[in-house]
């Protein structure tokens, strides 16, 4: 009798920053029912073995922002010992949102983005609503809504990101996310499994320090041709998936629409994408089997 695949969900440890997440028990549950032994893992856990598994996946390590170079180096380690996905170079690339950059480069539309490291001169728009976020950042951490009269908190803001290490994001604020929302494409073993949309999660006045709801009024969505059209360019200007030799396991393409109406990436998340199976139950089992695929089932 064949032995059976074993499959670590690799996620993090219970803290009152972190959100839980509802769908590991369940993925977790399917994947047994389909043949795996499979089980949540916490990623900076130094009992686990993860050369006992014959496959990772990357599922909610969600407290990694505070410590990406720990993280990043934990998934380059665990990748030398068994196959982690989506594969540790994916995910030093996407850990940094500095990527936004490199898409636009390749012509892809994002929202316009400029980037102040510690130590560089802080330059901040005078005359339109922005938004201040950290290159590394999960759930709306550091990240906040500024109008052009508030530049002392925004550049206060800025100094408390450098003094921590961390380089800024500044951005253009996307009012049409307040009229049509956020829109996030999930794929799945290379095709498009199902989408969402939720609203705002900036209010104007928020401190950015303090806790946002990450995914407000989330709903079921139905993508337009134009937004498939812009997640698969941003797909393909991933680099080294391909020198993988494999495609992504999984990958989830935020959207928003610019001042034009046109759908632009918000973020290409290629790490611990939250993949909203509560919401989209149907999914559950089509996310199993690509897991299975890929332990080599």
């Amino acid at each position: 009798m064949p032995r059976k695949p074993r499959v670590a969900l690799a996620t993090c440890r219970t803290a009152p920053q972190v959100n839980p997440d509802r769908d590991l028990p369940v993925l977790v549950e399917e994947l047994c029912r389909a043949g795996a032994e499979a089980s949540a893992r916490v990623w900076d856990d130094p009992a686990v073995d993860w050369a006992a598994f014959d496959l990772v996946v990357i599922r909610s390590t969600w407290d990694y922002s505070w410590r990406a170079a720990e993280f990043v180096a934990w998934a380059e380690k665990c990748g030398q010992v068994t196959r982690i996905v989506n594969p540790a170079a994916v995910v030093r690339w996407n850990t940094d949102k500095r990527y936004l950059g490199e898409l636009a480069a390749a012509g892809v539309p994002t929202v316009s983005t400029r980037y102040v490291a510690p130590g560089e001169q802080v330059e901040l728009p005078g005359d339109h609503e922005f938004v201040v976020k950290p290159t590394s950042g999960a759930g709306a951490r550091f990240a906040a809504r500024y109008l052009p009269g508030e530049l002392p908190a925004a550049r206060a803001q800025i100094a408390r990101m450098h003094a921590e290490g961390l380089t800024a994001m500044v951005q253009p604020y996307a009012r049409n996310i307040d009229v049509t929302g956020e829109r996030a494409l999930l794929y799945v073993g290379g095709g498009l499994l199902h989408a969402s949309r939720k609203g705002a999660v900036l209010t104007p006045g928020t401190p950015y320090d303090e806790r946002k709801v990450a995914h407000p009024g989330l709903e079921r969505w139905t993508p337009t041709e134009a937004e498939r059209g812009v997640a698969e360019r941003a797909l393909a200007a991933v680099p080294d998936a391909a020198s993988t030799g494999r495609e992504l396991l999984y990958a989830r393409v935020d959207l928003v629409d610019g001042d034009d109406g046109r759908p632009v990436v918000m973020e290409l998340e290629l790490v611990e994408p939250n993949f909203f199976l509560w919401l989209h139950p149907g999914s559950v089992r089509a996310v199993a089997a690509a897991i299975m695929a890929a332990a080599g089932s």
